[in-house]
């Protein structure tokens, strides 16, 4: 992943200088799209295990 990000930026800055070229464009787009992927799947099972506790102490999850 670090290389992906390292990728990712390299990109962008060259985007904001001289420009991409249309294959450089659809690496970017792959790249952006596989990082924000993996950060979902990784954020995924931290958020189905919050538990939210009320006042009189019933616990529920999010959306119930």
């Amino acid at each position: 992943m670090e290389d992906n990000v390292k990728r990712i930026n390299e990109l962008a800055t060259k985007a904001k200088g001289e420009g991409l070229s249309d294959e450089e464009k659809a690496e970017q787009a792959q790249l952006r799209r596989a990082y924000i992927d993996a950060v979902k799947s990784s954020l995924t099972p931290h958020l189905e295990r919050i538990r939210f506790v009320d006042d009189k102490g019933n616990v529920t999850k999010p959306g119930e």
